[in-house]
């Protein structure tokens, strides 16, 4: 099993929604991103952090240094289901291939189904493949 299947599955365990993983420092540094529906607390982070060492020690990863976050105001989508959550909600994403002749949009989210995400900016809907998606994150609402 690969770390981000394994963090996947250990987190979802324990009621956790797995959102990234940044590694630095030459792999020697592990920081997961983690999310649920009310939020995350510093207690969440702790609990998942003691968790995630044991889990990380008796799977052999070899890191020296493990840290936990919520994935902030902007947070990182990446699945369809995170689209599909985020209806009517803010995001800016950046396309791998021009669409009409455009890399990155800003816009309101409106409905994902199977694989494209309707995204609606000025007033106009373009729907744009998910798998065509370089980044895309929310933005904060001010």
């Amino acid at each position: 099993m690969d770390l981000l299947q394994l963090l996947e599955s250990t987190l979802a365990g324990l009621g956790y929604e797995f959102v990234d993983l940044e590694r630095s420092g030459k792999g020697k540094l592990l920081r997961v991103y983690i999310d649920k529906p009310s939020g995350i607390h510093v207690e969440d982070c702790a609990t998942v952090s003691n968790h995630l060492s044991r889990v990380l020690a008796v799977e052999g990863v070899d890191y020296e240094r493990l840290e936990i976050s919520s994935p902030g105001l902007d947070r990182l989508l990446r699945k369809e289901q995170d689209f599909v959550r985020f209806a009517g909600h803010r995001a800016r994403i950046k396309l791998r291939v021009p669409f009409e002749g455009q890399r990155n949009f800003v816009g309101v989210l409106r409905e994902t189904r199977a694989g494209k995400v309707e995204i609606e900016v000025d007033g106009k809907v373009m729907s744009l493949e998910l798998e065509n998606f370089d980044k895309a994150r929310l933005v904060p609402a001010i």
